[in-house]
């Protein structure tokens, strides 16, 4: 029955595009099709008149209004037929979650996007490209390194002014990707005069496209999309776009409820500091971080670099945050960078600035070191002086040392069945980072009867003392195999959080939003106190 509805849509569709004109450059199109006919109007009683509604405002009117409308008016790309459309139809309307999610993230982009779209006069299926690149994800990435919510690999990127830094990667832009990717997808229309060959472009390359014509003109067989021997994902591209195309345009026909987009902006620009931490802004526009960082998904760093002057707030957020802005008279940024050396310790340069190994890692991404050390100079992201200050009081760490380690600790394990490199870890109180650099491992896959190391050849030892010296990052106790809880606790009014192995007073100050200052003061601690995996810190006033 869905494949017998599917053919009728596009009979419909047809139609209408015939009556039409002949192209949409030349001649617009007429009204688009409502989802269902309306039900004929019922003759109102004669003795009992209902009072006719106060008609809406302008305003009110463009309030009331959903973006769907608009979308499925600009609508101008000619049936294609293709069973790849039917084959696409059914997996989308097999998965109306999956439609859903898309809906939820695209509602943020669509209104910016499809006012851009009309700006330069394209069809409007263009706006829906994002469905099938990355589902309106800016923050995906594909095995072919392309980024952003218009998949754009870092060639072309560059080629279309999305530069890609240690600070930044313009690729994930929502405004600038958007500009990009329509720069793009208007001069491969202009080169080939076919938005379909255009999309197809956009997919495979321009070269591609352009060899499969030259190879059909050669042979004297015609050049349209559906005729060229293009890759097989490009085969699929434009029916795949054409599909969410009528999934949109006629929801009801494939069972798909699709919520309401007000058509209105969700989103402006506010000036921005050169500089500011990204939980920070977040605060100050009184917002959640992860929404803050799905309107600005570009910044690399936990710091908003902004070289634009900009960046992007929902409009009831963005006099907030200037007011907050205004009156907020402490540093705006609680972190620095630091240049690091070919041949430094992982392990001392995150001593050095009180943080751990892996929290150092998860700050800057994938760091280039062989064995624990970097093989390549480069620029680190640390903790600010004012932030980390405290911990140099604490540790006495010398430009020469790394992570030391006690001199009764076993230097070897045999691997045993059932372990894992979590476990071994853990009894044996280490970050699976550091016992897969000690041994120089690249997965996690472990052989039975293999040996690792446990102690670091880069480190020096400690003789055993009766009073170790006093560390702010957690260590899990030598025999512990499972992890202590990571818990956040409401009681009365106050937030407790359970230490875990590998934490650091200051990474919990900042995975809560809070000041060091008021961590230390809560739980009654001191630049020499020791934490331990297990115990509970305050960590709300």
């Amino acid at each position: 029955m869905k494949f017998r509805r599917s053919l009728i849509s596009h009979a419909v569709f047809a139609a209408l595009l015939a009556s039409s004109g002949p192209s949409w450059a030349r001649m617009p199109l007429g009204p688009s099709i409502p989802d269902e006919a309306p039900p004929p109007a019922a003759a109102a009683p004669v003795s009992a008149p209902k009072e006719q509604p106060a008609p809406l405002s302008p305003a009110e009117a463009q309030a009331n209004r959903d973006l769907w409308e608009r979308i499925r008016a600009g609508f101008k790309l000619a049936p294609m037929d293709s069973p790849l459309i039917l084959q696409h139809e059914d997996w989308y309307s097999r998965r109306p979650d999956y439609i859903g999610r898309f809906v939820d993230r695209g509602a943020l982009y669509l209104h910016h996007i499809v006012e851009e779209v009309e700006k330069r006069g394209m069809p409007m299926e263009i706006a829906l490209l994002p469905v099938i690149e990355s589902a309106f994800n800016p923050g995906a990435y594909s095995r072919a390194a392309a980024a952003g919510m218009w998949q754009f690999i870092p060639s072309t990127g560059k080629l279309y002014g999305l530069d890609q830094n240690w600070w930044a990667d313009h690729r994930r832009d929502v405004v600038a990707s958007t500009h990009a990717a329509l720069n793009y997808l208007e001069k491969l229309y202009n080169q080939f005069e076919s938005w379909e060959l255009a999309l197809a472009a956009y997919n495979c390359g321009e070269g591609c496209v352009a060899r499969a014509i030259a190879k059909n003109e050669k042979r004297r067989k015609p050049t349209d999309y559906l005729s060229l021997d293009l890759p097989k994902e490009t085969k699929h591209y434009v029916p795949k776009l054409l599909a969410v195309k009528n999934i949109i345009h006629w929801p009801s026909s494939y069972g798909i409820k699709l919520d309401a987009i007000p058509d209105e902006p969700y989103f402006t620009r506010v000036a921005a500091p050169p500089k500011i931490d990204v939980k920070l802004a977040a605060k100050l526009a009184e917002m959640p971080e992860d929404e803050f960082v799905a309107l600005n998904p570009a910044f690399n760093k936990p710091v908003a670099s902004v070289d634009s002057g900009h960046f992007l707030l929902p409009v009831d957020k963005a006099q907030l945050f200037r007011e907050n802005l205004e009156n907020y008279d402490k540093p705006l940024v609680s972190w620095s960078t630091y240049s690091a050396q070919r041949g430094e310790s992982v392990d001392q340069i995150a001593r050095k600035h009180g943080v751990s190994p892996a929290y150092l890692r998860s700050v800057n991404g994938r760091l280039k070191e062989r064995k624990g050390r970097l093989a390549q100079p480069m620029l680190l992201m640390v903790p600010a002086q004012q932030q980390a200050g405290f911990i140099k009081a604490s540790l006495d760490v010398s430009a020469t040392t790394a992570t030391p380690q006690r001199a009764d600790a076993p230097a070897t394990y045999r691997v045993r069945a059932g372990d894992s490199l979590y476990t071994i870890a853990q009894r044996h109180d280490l970050e699976v980072d550091e016992l897969r650099e000690m041994n120089n491992l690249r997965g996690n896959h472990l052989a039975i009867g293999q040996t690792l190391r446990l102690i670091s050849t880069s480190a020096p030892l400690l003789k055993p003392t009766p009073t170790a010296t006093p560390s702010l990052v957690a260590r899990a106790p030598a025999k512990a195999t499972t992890p202590a809880p990571r818990t956040a606790n409401v009681g009365a009014g106050i937030r407790t959080y359970t230490i875990r192995a590998g934490d650091t007073l200051y990474s919990i100050a900042q995975r809560f939003g809070i000041a060091l200052d008021d961590l230390l003061r809560w739980n009654n601690l001191t630049a020499q106190s020791v934490i331990q995996p297990g115990r509970q810190v305050r960590v709300s006033a």
